[in-house]
């Protein structure tokens, strides 16, 4: 670890040297985010795992700034161009668009106009006319007549591009640039003319125009995007004269010929270098900040679907909905188990209602069920209203339940590895009844950029989409915990310290010799080490173990502690746990040491007081109006249920029960300015909406929460 860096990374996060240190030097060792946040709260000053990955992150962004740095000295060395001067600016700089400007003038070309010019001998004129000391260019510009140069104004022409070069290389140039993008530059798109019928979508970005420093990134998504499909031209420039005017206040000096030249040379400096590279950069820029706003808005709405409230082990009949194909049934034991499949044909065009009625209060009856789940997508409010039209042998629970996702997993090597001898239909059903009962178990299957939440996931960076969704799997698993006992490899695989062979190793070896009695067994699963063992315990759970503290997220490093707390009061760890007033005569201040301080001794008294807990809410029955069933029945001034389904940044997507969601715009979420719809809405948020607008050729509704 940098210590250098560290300091670097503590300032700009503005969080305490000796945390951030220490964190770098946890994740130096390998520990992960979820138990360096849970376990290391001493070392870290309790720091939280959005600030522990801020910290990984940037540290990693100031080594590759670190890496560029050797790598500009080295090739400055093999130019022996490095001076004392030069190699101190690129020690001090910490900014990787200013170390590649301070590197530019001597970075290898390839074969530019300026370098052709060079070539055929026309550095000397360029620096003569820059000297602006000249009142006649032509007279000197006639001795380089040679080297295939045959007229006056192709030596002007070639010195003008040996100029242009210098100014597009001069740091102050680039900066005064930089400022003009910054504080001015325009995003403008225009739609491609012939191209409107079929870029129809894009209709709000055909004559669009807006200073950068204001788009938002959802809008610049959108912009790129209809550029890339070849729909928009897309443009990004501040004003050309206020640029102009600082760049010849560097350059132009008096008003002789040579001056001329100059003024010519930067003007084609600035249009033809300077400013496509500059937008390049801005360009990329803005990318980046649209990307990182876009993968926050869809980490937060992953986090909540994942941390959904679970119904918990109940036994549950899962319904695929359906017309023509039927409805797919599974009925599942409260493990999810699959027991039985069958297809029912309730609707249009069989309407086999009676027959289909028969069979699905037999098969409630018959595997004793708890609770329906309907998938949400086709014919799912015909199929809600014939489930609950029904008369069972006892209370049953009906809920809807999102199918984002399903299908990827019916079809994935996931799911026929679950269920080799079952096509796609029976294992979304599966999926569905499943995500009632544990929907973080089941979520995890798949692909976390599939489950149907957030805005403009395929355009933004692939790689680091993908390392935030993982990082905010793991730590959702591992903040809710897992039973070590029930668990699929799907979820283990993401349990701190455990990977996809051990996540194996640990089904085979339950397979093999029964449930685990305890957490030290994980010891004798193959390739599970100390280390692996010292991640990962804290986050597993046994139940029905012999030690109670095996369902608790009291790490095994602080049983013995535990245990002296007992023995002090005279007591078992069982009795310490059932007895509140046990616990409550515990000065927990007698237990400081110098590796246990006051956060792990509170994390510790928290879990005796609600051993085995899971953090996520109770789940509720939801109803949607009866009377709505398409838009064509939807009026404006119509007050209805409804649940988020989507977060943006513009606002949220609220499931209304019919096939279309409706909009919520963030002006219509509150009575007050919002600048980000996650401070009023959750995902899967019951809320009541009313409608506003209708657009019944476009598929769109108009919703406000302010009722």
């Amino acid at each position: 670890m940098n210590n250098i860096l560290a300091k670097f990374v503590s300032r700009d996060l503005q969080l305490p040297h000796e945390g951030v240190k220490n964190t770098l030097q946890l994740l130096e060792e390998e520990a992960t985010i979820p138990f360096i946040s849970r376990y290391r709260k001493e070392k870290t000053g309790g720091l939280n795992e959005v600030q522990i990955e801020n910290i990984s992150d940037l540290y990693t962004k100031y080594t590759d700034i670190d890496k560029r740095k050797e790598s500009i000295i080295n090739s400055l060395t093999e130019q022996n161009k490095l001076t004392d001067e030069l190699l101190l600016r690129i020690r001090d700089c910490w900014n990787m668009t200013e170390l590649e400007d301070i590197y530019l003038p001597y970075k290898p070309k390839r074969h530019t106009r300026a370098e052709i010019a060079r070539e055929k001998g026309l550095e000397p004129l360029a620096k003569m006319i820059m000297k602006q000391n000249l009142a006649d260019v032509e007279g000197p510009a006639r001795s380089f007549l040679k080297n295939g140069i045959e007229t006056i104004e192709e030596a002007l022409k070639g010195a003008r591009d040996i100029i242009a070069e210098w100014v597009n290389e001069n740091e102050r140039a680039r900066k005064t640039v930089r400022y003009q993008f910054r504080r001015n530059a325009m995003i403008t798109s225009t739609v491609i003319k012939g191209k409107e019928p079929e870029a129809i979508k894009y209709a709000d970005y055909f004559d669009f125009s807006k200073p950068l420093r204001h788009c938002s990134s959802h809008q610049y998504l959108a912009i790129t995007r209809g550029e890339r499909e070849g729909f928009l031209r897309v443009n990004i420039t501040p004003d050309e004269e206020d640029c102009l005017k600082e760049l010849y206040g560097l350059f132009v000096k008096g008003n002789l010929s040579s001056s001329a030249e100059v003024r010519e040379a930067v003007k084609d400096a600035y249009k033809r270098l300077l400013k496509p590279s500059v937008e390049t950069e801005y360009a990329a820029m803005t990318k980046e900040k649209s990307d990182d706003e876009a993968i926050r808005i869809f980490t937060g709405n992953l986090r909540q679907l994942l941390l959904a409230p679970p119904l918990g082990q109940k036994r549950v009949l899962g319904i695929d909905p359906g017309y023509r194909t039927g409805c797919k049934l599974v009925c599942l034991d409260a493990q999810g188990k699959l027991l039985h499949n069958e297809t029912i044909y309730p609707h249009a065009p069989q309407h086999e209602t009676s027959l289909s009625a028969k069979k699905l209060t037999h098969l409630v009856e018959a595997y004793d069920i708890q609770a329906i789940a309907i998938g949400n997508g086709t014919a799912s409010r015909e199929t809600e209203e014939f489930v609950t039209g029904l008369r069972y042998d006892r209370n049953i629970q009906v809920f809807v339940v999102s199918e984002n996702g399903a299908s990827i997993y019916s079809a994935s090597k996931t799911a026929r590895e679950e269920f080799p001898e079952y096509d796609v239909t029976v294992r979304g059903s599966v999926s569905i009844g499943r995500r009632l009962m544990d929907p973080l178990a089941e979520l995890v299957k798949i692909e976390p950029k599939s489950i149907g939440v957030g805005q403009y996931q395929h355009d933004v960076d692939a790689g680091k989409l993908k390392k935030s969704l993982d990082q905010t799997v793991v730590n959702c698993v591992n903040q809710v915990g897992v039973n070590l006992n029930t668990a699929s490899k799907y979820l283990l695989m993401y349990v701190s310290g455990l990977n996809t062979a051990m996540a194996q190793n640990i089904v085979d070896y339950r397979d093999s010799n029964g449930p685990f009695e305890g957490r030290d067994t994980l010891l004798k699963v193959p390739r599970i080490g100390p280390k692996a063992y010292e991640q990962a315990a804290g986050f597993l759970r046994i139940p029905t173990g012999g030690n109670p503290l095996d369902n608790t997220a009291v790490h095994p490093e602080r049983y013995a502690l535990v245990e002296k707390m007992a023995s002090d009061l005279h007591c078992s760890v069982k009795e310490l746990i059932e007895k509140k007033e046990l616990r409550q005569s515990i000065r927990i201040e007698d237990y400081l040491s110098d590796s246990v301080g006051l956060p792990t001794l509170k994390d510790i008294m928290e879990e005796l007081d609600k051993p085995g807990r899971d953090p996520r809410n109770t789940i509720e029955v939801f109803e949607f109006d009866k009377n709505i069933r398409k838009i064509e029945d939807l009026k404006t001034g119509l007050v209805l249920n409804g649940i988020v389904s989507n977060i943006t940044a513009f606002g949220c997507f609220v499931d209304i029960g019919i096939k279309e969601n409706g909009l919520v715009h963030l002006s219509e979420m509150a009575d007050r300015y919002i600048k980000d719809p996650s401070e009023v809405v959750s995902i899967h948020q019951h809320i009541q909406v009313k409608v506003i607008g209708i657009d019944l050729s476009r598929k769109r509704i108009q919703l406000s929460m302010k009722l």
